[in-house]
């Protein structure tokens, strides 16, 4: 009784989690509002399907909602393919033409008092076109993924990827179920609430808006390799990271390129801010320093300016916060004795 209970707390928690995402990203004033709004109805299909499965696991529920609720499935797949072209087609218009793909879920759902769900057939067979339907969606959403790869954001592309694949993990599960090659029906549900938490930890701790920042950016994945190529070669080979008024807007006119198009490459590539890839050129200089044998003597203070940091406080921080030892400990850990 306790095991019931405590399974139907976890799975009725997913769905109300489920449903705040909705209703975030529905009402989402920033950001891409349009692959928001796409995000939120794959969310809100596979709630309704998990709502279903957690009912009808306790209650009889009438044979046309169930069939409503199994509808749902059918937007998923369509939704999930519109999600990631509005987040890596920016440029292109959205034609209304692709909402045919809605076409079967439309059908469904006007023919779901119709619809047989006795558990016989004509129901199984349903069944398989509706988890077809979605399986042939992944396979799509994976072909576009393999596509862009090359040219889209790797942060963004990683965060669509992660989306396709917690889809498809909830398909398998329900797929496993359907062929009963998994006896444990509420499984699905269960599965779906850990999945959510996941993806609210995501989106808490590194939202796709911030993933998105470049978005409207004409420069692609490689021509931004490019440019990190450009400020490495710069930096090893003049050392302008030792200047005390280096800018980002500086290196920019350098390379002869826009200061957002070198904040994206650095960005993109490095998983840092200009400040943060500075300061690790810098850190890297002073690891070499401290451990030299002409700076034995000489002062950690004496490091931290020869190394382009303006006070003693900031070095020491940005050591420690890339190191985890401070200056001193560094020195006389790997120092010469």
């Amino acid at each position: 009784m306790f095991q019931q209970g405590f399974i139907l707390v976890l799975s009725c928690l997913g769905i109300i989690q489920a449903l705040f995402l909705c209703f975030y990203l529905f009402t989402l004033k920033r950001g891409n509002k349009r692959a928001n709004t796409f995000l939120a109805f794959v969310l809100l299909g596979l709630t309704i399907r998990i709502g279903k499965s957690v009912f009808h696991n306790y209650v009889e529920v009438d044979p046309t909602l169930r069939n409503l609720a199994i509808s749902s499935i059918l937007s998923v797949g369509p939704f999930l393919w519109f999600y990631g072209k509005a987040l890596f087609d920016k440029q292109t218009i959205f034609s209304r033409r692709k909402y045919v793909h809605l076409l079967p879920f439309a059908i469904f759902v006007l023919c779901s008092p119709v619809i047989p769900n006795r558990g016989d057939f004509a129901s199984y067979l349903s069944y398989t076109l509706v988890f077809t339907h979605l399986g042939v969606y992944l396979a799509i959403c994976w072909r576009e993924i393999s596509k862009i790869r090359n040219d889209a954001s790797p942060q963004l592309l990683k965060w669509y990827r992660n989306i396709v694949i917690g889809v498809g993990v909830i398909w398998g599960l329900y797929v496993g179920i359907f062929m009963r090659w998994i006896p444990f029906y509420i499984l699905g549900a269960i599965s779906f609430s850990f999945l959510i938490y996941i993806f609210s930890f995501l989106l808490l701790k590194r939202h796709v808006f911030a993933l998105e920042k470049y978005g409207n950016s004409n420069m692609n994945r490689a021509a931004a390799k490019k440019v990190l190529q450009e400020i490495r070669s710069l930096f090893e080979k003049e050392e302008t990271y030792l200047e005390n008024n280096v800018s980002l807007h500086m290196i920019a006119e350098r390379l002869s390129i826009t200061s957002r198009e070198l904040s994206q490459a650095i960005n993109e590539h490095e998983h840092k801010n200009f400040s943060e890839f500075v300061n690790h050129y810098r850190i890297e200089k002073a690891k070499r320093l401290l451990v030299a044998p002409d700076y034995v003597d000489e002062k950690i203070a004496t490091v931290a300016y020869d190394c382009g940091f303006g006070n003693v406080t900031s070095f020491n921080l940005a050591f420690k916060a890339e190191t985890r030892l401070t200056p001193s400990q560094y020195r006389n850990q790997f120092g010469v004795v």
